[in-house]
């Protein structure tokens, strides 16, 4: 008998959306990262607000979350059931003229907006804020060129926000090896790595320093770095860690609560404690091929999502190197999100679909 805790999570849905074909009918291919979807769930959790980058534009459909259903296949994989497509449209508040690299979404302070931030594959960065009750309205937005004018080729983009302070926002250039770090439209910094930058995240709780949101912690080549945005000395580059041997990091991101996690093609999650900078767990062979997608649960953070480069997402413990339950798509994923701050997971597919589960705590699995 295995003890389990006292509060496993548990699937309560998981949907299935089709975008439709007049909307967008054949996705861009973007790069190997699925950082081109985002989610988020309205206020009374009756819908899911998807919204897909391609090309240079970004779509959005929502998606009904009304209704409980669920069934299983073996080895816990779900089932998913359809679900209806209330309205879809194109943001407006993107125009970009390559082809988009990442959409992210943080929920602003103090009201009811969205604030939307995309990046194409030549670092020009777009930040607008979204009304969550509105289709569209005049809100404030700055557009960021490259600070290389977009010379060279293009390649993966990424940015995320500060968890601390919103208008704190790092966007990364992988060709070029370059992260810059702007305050809304200005630019503060730029961080220079060895390898070509992957994936990066802030790190959200770093016992190391008293101010949350200046840590930042970046995937390059089979390394893990850690910045610190207010130091100078060997260019804010406090610390490396040595990953897979020969191996890429695909994907970093770190919990509120300290630990960080990371993966690649190893097919291995890492969890590094950020105290001593070493392994606290590593859960080998939890993805059947390289993992590109990784995010702490909400609502448990001894949970962890794992997206795989093929059509499947696993969420399992990443102590007890144990599978909880999986969900798998139509065809390979082309984004992988979470909700900020609930346990809502989407995949979209390049056939098209977008497969939605939305998981919660469950108090009555206690022994195994």
């Amino acid at each position: 008998m295995q003890r389990r805790p006292a509060a496993m999570l548990a699937p309560r849905s998981l949907r299935k959306a089709s975008v439709p074909p007049s909307l967008l009918s054949d996705p861009s291919p973007g790069s190997l990262q699925p950082t081109r979807l985002a989610v988020h769930v309205n206020a009374a959790g009756s819908s899911c607000s998807a919204y897909l980058a391609s090309g240079c534009r970004v779509y959005k459909i929502e998606i009904s979350m009304e209704g409980e259903m669920l069934s299983k296949g073996k080895e816990s994989l779900l089932i998913p059931i359809n679900a209806e497509v209330i309205s879809s449209s194109v943001v407006d508040r993107c125009p970009h003229r390559s082809e988009i690299q990442c959409v992210v979404l943080a929920e602003s302070e103090g009201d009811r907006c969205l604030i939307i931030g995309t990046v194409d594959s030549y670092g020009h960065l777009i930040v607008s804020r979204l009304d969550t009750l509105a289709d569209d309205i005049d809100r404030a937005s700055y557009s960021v060129p490259p600070r290389d004018c977009g010379v060279g080729e293009g390649s993966w983009a990424g940015l995320c926000f500060s968890p601390m302070h919103q208008s704190t926002v790092a966007v990364a250039r992988e060709l070029c090896k370059c992260i810059d770090i702007y305050d809304q439209d200005i630019h503060v910094r730029s961080l220079r790595t060895l390898w070509y930058p992957s994936s990066f995240s802030f790190a959200q709780c770093m016992p190391q320093v008293n101010e949350s949101g200046s840590m930042l912690v970046i995937a390059e080549g089979s390394q893990l770095s850690i910045w610190d945005l207010r130091m100078s000395n060997n260019g804010g580059c406090v610390q490396r860690i040595s990953g897979p041997i020969g191996g890429i990091i695909y994907s970093v991101c770190s919990s509120s609560s300290g630990p960080i996690a990371a993966g690649g093609t190893d097919r291995t999650v890492t969890i590094y404690d950020p105290r001593r900078w070493s392994a606290l767990s590593r859960w080998v062979g939890c993805s059947k091929y390289e993992i590109t997608g990784l995010s702490f649960s909400s609502a448990d953070e001894s949970f962890i999502y794992v997206q795989g480069v093929d059509y499947e997402i696993t969420c399992g413990l990443w102590k007890e190197n144990e599978q909880a339950f999986s969900f798998r798509g139509d065809s390979n994923w082309l984004g992988f999100s979470k909700c900020a701050n609930t346990d809502v997971v989407a995949g979209w597919c390049e056939s098209g679909s977008v497969f939605v589960a939305d998981v919660r705590q469950d108090c009555l699995s206690v022994i195994g």
